[in-house]
């Protein structure tokens, strides 16, 4: 089975929105990711947004009040029609539609930003990964941002875990889905300049560790009182000083990367 295949990622969800598990957690990267659109998202409200996933809002709180709150068009696509159809009941006014990120349904300069949280990293190849990213930049209009994360490989356990086999990792534990090819902070800057692209801004975020910390997310969902969740937020929030340090991109689980396609004509 292909790593970015719909019915692989529908199942996924689908067992996801059953069980309701990680509640914790995502809203540790629910809080995560919205610090990035703060920071990075232009205070001008813009036309149309494209969130390259619906999971984070099907399964949890996800970003989609955040989006349409800077943009008066927020258009979510997924592989997988399941995740699609949770988002858009809990959202009513998100568009979303089923596509491949490497063939989105945009024509060129068509979206003004878009937002690609942990998506492009679960393609098989680098290739992959490359085909997405010129996609992206395609359907960006001139001077268009994009805000993207990826698995960071500079992060030892991050590089640790992608090396081993996925039916180890995930009979561990350790991964509750199929991971794929990621790059490090310096691979992913090049990548984007040479698809097209301008590097505005390169970080690292969420840097508590991943493994002990989901375990007692979890443990805090089992006792699921609401004051001991805000203050194990508020600690897993307070690792995100590690930002801060020249280590960051060593122990930050995901590389954050702030670029905009360069304005100017839109070829035909």
């Amino acid at each position: 089975m292909r790593d970015f295949d719909g019915d692989y990622w529908g199942g996924v969800a689908t067992e996801w929105l059953r069980t309701s598990p990680q509640r914790t957690w995502r809203k540790h990267a629910d809080h995560v990711n919205a610090n990035l659109l703060t920071r990075w998202l232009p205070p001008k409200r813009l036309r149309r947004l494209l969130k390259t996933d619906a999971f984070d809002e099907a399964v949890g709180n996800g970003l989609a009040p955040q989006l349409a709150a800077g943009a008066a068009t927020v258009i979510a696509v997924d592989i997988s029609h399941v995740p699609l159809a949770a988002a858009v009941l809990k959202y009513e006014g998100l568009i979303v539609a089923a596509a491949d990120l490497r063939s989105l349904p945009f024509v060129e300069g068509s979206i003004d930003a878009v937002v690609s949280f942990s998506t492009l990293d679960h393609f098989r190849t680098l290739p992959e990964l490359v085909a997405g990213l010129r996609e992206v930049r395609r359907v960006l209009s001139p001077g268009g941002h994009l805000l993207l994360t990826l698995d960071n490989r500079e992060n030892p356990v991050v590089a640790l875990r992608n090396s081993l086999p996925f039916s180890w990792v995930h009979g561990l534990g350790l991964v509750p889905y199929r991971v794929g090819k990621t790059v490090g902070a310096r691979r992913l800057r090049a990548l984007l300049v040479e698809v097209g692209m301008e590097v505005e801004e390169v970080d690292a975020v969420l840097h508590v560790p991943r493994v002990p910390a989901v375990a007692l997310a979890n443990l805090v969902d089992r006792l699921d009182r609401e004051r001991i969740r805000r203050g194990f937020l508020g600690t897993l929030l307070a690792f995100e000083r590690l930002a801060r340090l020249p280590t960051r991109f060593l122990t930050g689980y995901f590389v954050a990367v702030h670029a905009r396609r360069p304005s100017g004509r839109i070829l035909p």
